[in-house]
C-alpha cells in the first residue's frame, strides 16, 4: 500500500479534483462529524487534501497527520500539517493525547485495523471521539470496486456502463480491502468504544454521485460513504 500510493499521489489528488462534487459531498460529511471538535489528528491524512478544505471552508482545524506514504506525507506538509509518516498500527502517538481521531478514507488501506484502533483508543482522552469513514463493502461504490479489482481492470465487459466518467484509479482499487458497516462496529466495540452514532453520503449510483454536491443524511444504510462515530468511555 505504501508503495503505491508514493507512486500515484499526485494521481489520488488529481482523482479527486476531476470528481469536485464528490470530493465535497465527502468533505461535508467529514465536516458533520467534526462539528464541536477540537484538538484533532487525522489518521492516514493522505496528501492532507480535506484537511486543508476543512480548514479554508469550515473553520475546521486540523494540524496533526499521520501517514505511511512519503509522497503523501510531502504533499500534506505542504498543505499545513504537521505529519508522522507512519503506519496506523505502528504509530503510538508519542505519549500525546487527543480529543477527536480521525480515519478518513482510510480504513480500507489498513491492514490490522483493530490494532490501529487500540492505538487511538488508548490516544484518546476520556470521552474523546473516533471517526471512521470510507466506503462500505456492501455499498454500490464498494462492490463496484471490487469487480474492478477482481478483473483488474475499469475496460471490461462486465463494466461498460456502470462506472464513473472518471473512476478511481486501478492501481489503488487494487490496494484496497473494504469492510461492510457490520464488520468495523465489530471491531470498534471489541475495542472498546461506545455510543454509536452514524452519517452518510453518496447516495445515488456511482455513475451519478458527481452530478451534484450532497448534504450529509444520518444512517448508515444508503450512502456510499459512510461515518461511524463512536466514544471512548469518560
Amino acid at each position: 500500500m505504501k508503495k503505491s500510493f508514493d507512486q500515484y499521489a499526485q494521481k489520488y489528488d488529481s482523482w479527486f479534483l476531476d470528481n469536485s462534487n464528490v470530493l465535497m459531498s465527502e468533505v461535508k460529511l467529514v465536516a458533520k462529524t467534526l462539528e464541536g471538535c477540537e484538538n484533532i489528528v487525522s489518521v492516514g491524512c493522505g496528501s492532507g487534501l480535506f484537511e486543508s478544505i476543512l480548514r479554508q471552508e469550515f473553520g475546521i482545524h486540523i494540524t496533526d497527520g499521520v501517514e505511511p506514504s512519503k509522497d503523501m506525507a510531502a504533499i500534506a506538509a505542504k498543505r499545513g500539517l504537521e505529519v508522522m509518516i507512519e503506519t496506523a498500527e505502528n504509530y503510538d502517538y508519542l505519549g500525546r493525547t487527543y480529543d477527536t481521531i480521525l480515519y478518513n478514507g482510510c480504513p480500507g488501506y489498513i491492514t490490522d485495523l483493530g490494532k490501529a484502533l487500540t492505538n487511538s483508543f488508548n490516544a484518546l482522552n476520556p470521552g474523546g471521539k473516533v471517526i471512521v469513514i470510507d466506503i462500505p463493502k456492501e455499498s454500490g461504490y464498494g462492490l463496484l470496486y471490487n469487480l474492478a479489482k477482481a478483473v483488474k481492470s475499469w475496460d471490461h465487459p462486465l463494466l461498460t456502463g456502470v462506472y464513473p466518467r472518471n473512476p478511481y484509479p486501478i492501481e489503488l482499487v487494487d490496494q484496497a480491502n473494504w469492510r461492510t458497516t457490520g464488520e468495523k462496529i465489530d471491531l470498534m466495540e471489541k475495542v472498546g468504544f461506545v455510543d454509536f452514532e452514524f452519517y452518510q453520503t453518496l447516495t445515488t449510483h456511482p455513475v451519478y454521485s458527481d452530478l451534484q454536491i450532497e448534504e450529509p443524511i444520518s444512517g448508515f444504510d444508503k450512502g456510499d460513504y459512510v461515518a461511524i462515530c463512536a466514544y471512548k468511555p469518560k
